[in-house]
């Protein structure tokens, strides 16, 4: 009799002899998983809303699970280089991926893609939704969605419309409302939402799709106006504001942050990090903070999460077909 770990070592290692070391999955100790720190890698520069969620999550992961869960940040080319460096890495469970709506639009925006992320990236669990709002400055005469559409349409071409960045969910919520409402608006991308809603106040722009993290306290203190969010029911924190959808029947476009994996990460692995995340998503602490971004936590196994992630990418997809924009290289 031999042991299953030096059956399971002998056979590897003849698999590996026959097809070459890269032809094998990671193999993990799911028992001791974690036995070592793992990385978490974001895929933006630190201290936005992203940084701020990762970080409270590694740390209830780095208490409950007794090994250091530490956030590395690896911005640029909208995502693409913090989630080539996981698609590179090994597939045991040590390095993560901070998975966004970025991922889901890239899939279909960005025709220079070196990776399909959907075979690259196992879902590993939620972590929340994010809903955008219509956002103008103050001195342009529209107290409605529907008066903003008739401003728009009254001048054509005259206003212009701040992002994140070109191939951002703000950017193509955008687009998306352009087409619905038959309104010429003029985009201006910016390296971020920051200096895009600085621009807004100060009227060098008109208006601006963004996240209600980065926006809503802006909005309540009324220094933008708030028209409408992207979502079909009304944030938490702008329960006044209504949703776009009431006007332009349909509408609707939000933002998610999950937890992504390299391609053939055990099953295990995957399941213990997913109901660890899902146990930090209870946490009181991390509800409040995420109520307070007035963000909505993501729950469920990593099966639903891929499913979310599917109908994404999908739903992205008709959107960049719609406005035509791709990038092409």
């Amino acid at each position: 009799m031999i042991s299953k770990r030096a059956f399971l070592g002998s056979a590897a290692g003849a698999a590996a002899a026959l097809f070459g070391a890269r032809a094998l999955p990671a193999v993990a100790d799911v028992g001791t998983y974690p036995a070592r720190p793992v990385r978490w890698i974001v895929p933006y520069a630190a201290g936005g809303a992203t940084d701020v969620l990762s970080r409270m999550v590694c740390q209830n992961l780095t208490e409950k699970l007794g090994q250091p869960f530490v956030v590395e940040n690896k911005p640029g080319a909208g995502s693409t280089i913090g989630t080539q460096a996981v698609i590179n890495s090994p597939a045991d469970g040590y390095t993560l991926l901070l998975t966004s709506t970025a991922n889901a639009i890239n899939a279909s925006f960005d025709r220079t893609l070196p990776f399909d992320f959907a075979k690259s990236i196992a879902p590993v669990a939620g972590l929340a939704r994010i809903p955008l709002v219509l956002v103008i400055n103050n001195d342009i005469p529209a107290k409605t969605v529907a008066e903003f559409i008739a401003y728009a349409k009254a001048n054509p071409g005259k206003i212009s419309v701040g992002s994140s960045g070109v191939g951002t969910s703000l950017h193509l919520s955008g687009e998306l409302f352009k087409s619905m409402a038959g309104v010429d608006l003029v985009h201006v991308p910016y390296r971020g939402s920051a200096p895009g809603l600085t621009d807004l106040m100060s009227g060098q722009i008109q208006a601006m799709f963004d996240n209600v993290t980065s926006s809503f306290e802006l909005a309540n203190a009324g220094k933008i106006r708030a028209l409408g969010v992207t979502t079909r029911e009304r944030s938490v924190v702008l329960p006044n504001v209504p949703p776009i959808a009431d006007t332009l029947a349909g509408y609707e476009t939000s933002s998610f942050y999950g937890v992504g994996a390299p391609h053939g990460t055990p099953t295990d692995v995957i399941d213990r990090l997913n109901l660890s995340i899902n146990a930090a998503l209870d946490d009181p602490t991390i509800k409040q903070r995420i109520a307070e971004l007035g963000a909505i936590p993501l729950h469920g196994d990593a099966a639903q999460f891929g499913a979310m992630m599917r109908a994404e990418t999908e739903s992205w997809r008709k959107i960049v077909d719609t406005s035509q924009v791709h990038k092409e290289g």
